[in-house]
C-alpha cells in the first residue's frame, strides 16, 4: 500500500471508530433521559439521585471523543467531506454532552416535584421524552448512515415536540389557577417539559450537522426550507 493510500485508510478507520464512540455516547445520554423520566413517573427517588449525581461517565466520553477529533485533525489534515465529518463529530459530541446535562437538570426538578403530591397523571411529559429520545436516535443513525432524508425527518419532528410542550404548559396553567397548592410542583413539570424540548433541539442540531456534513448545505435558520 502506497504511503498516501495508507494515510487515507488510517483516516477512514479512525472515522469509523469515531462513529462507534459517538453511538456509545448517544446511547448513554438517551438512557439517562429514559431512566430519569421513568423515575419521575414511578416516583422513584433513589433512581432520580443516580441520574443527578452520575454524569461522570458521559463527561469522560465527551473528553475522549474531543481528544480523538483534535488528534485526527492534527495528524491527517483532512479535506472536504472528511474535514466536515470530524468537525461535525466535535459539534455532535458537544450536543450529546449537553443532553446529559439536561438529564441532570430534569433529575433536579424531579427531586423537587416528588416532595409534593402528584399534580396530575403524567401523560404528555413521557410522550415528549419518548419523542425526544427517538429524535436523538434518528439523528445519530443519520450521522452514521449519512442519511439526509432521516436527518430532515428529525428536523420536522421538532414541531411536534414544541406543540407538546405548549400543551403541557396550558394544561398545568389550568391546574395552577384552580389550586394554588399545585403552583410549585406544576412549575417543576413545566421546567421538565422545557428541558425535554431542549433535548429535541440538540437532536435537531445533530441532524443539521449531518446535512452539512454530507451535502455542505447549511440549513440552520432556514426552517421553512427543510421539507
Amino acid at each position: 500500500m502506497e504511503p498516501v493510500e495508507r494515510v487515507v485508510s488510517q483516516l477512514h478507520e479512525s472515522l469509523e471508530h469515531l462513529k462507534e464512540r459517538l453511538l456509545v455516547m448517544g446511547g448513554v445520554a438517551e438512557e439517562r433521559v429514559r431512566t430519569v423520566i421513568q423515575a419521575l413517573v414511578d416516583r422513584e427517588v433513589a433512581q432520580v439521585e443516580t441520574i443527578r449525581t452520575g454524569d461522570e461517565p458521559l463527561n469522560e466520553l465527551h473528553m475522549e471523543i474531543d481528544d480523538r477529533c483534535f488528534k485526527m485533525l492534527a495528524l491527517h489534515q483532512p479535506m472536504a467531506v472528511d474535514l466536515r465529518g470530524i468537525v461535525g463529530a466535535v459539534k455532535i459530541n458537544t450536543d450529546l454532552e449537553r443532553v446529559g446535562d439536561l438529564a441532570v437538570n430534569i433529575a433536579e426538578a424531579t427531586q423537587r416535584y416528588l416532595l409534593h403530591p402528584p399534580v396530575k397523571e403524567l401523560i404528555d411529559i413521557p410522550r415528549m421524552a419518548a419523542l425526544a429520545q427517538a429524535m436523538l436516535r434518528d439523528a445519530l443513525d443519520a450521522y452514521v448512515r449519512r442519511d439526509i432524508e432521516l436527518a430532515r425527518h428529525v428536523l420536522n419532528e421538532d414541531d411536534t415536540l414544541d406543540a407538546l410542550k405548549t400543551q403541557v404548559f396550558r394544561e398545568l396553567l389550568t391546574y395552577m389557577l384552580q389550586d394554588p397548592r399545585t403552583i410549585e410542583p406544576a412549575l417543576d413539570l413545566i421546567l421538565i417539559s422545557r428541558h425535554l424540548e431542549r433535548i429535541g433541539d440538540h437532536a435537531t442540531n445533530i441532524a443539521e450537522d449531518v446535512i452539512f456534513m454530507v451535502s455542505a448545505q447549511d440549513v440552520r435558520h432556514h426552517a421553512g426550507e427543510r421539507d
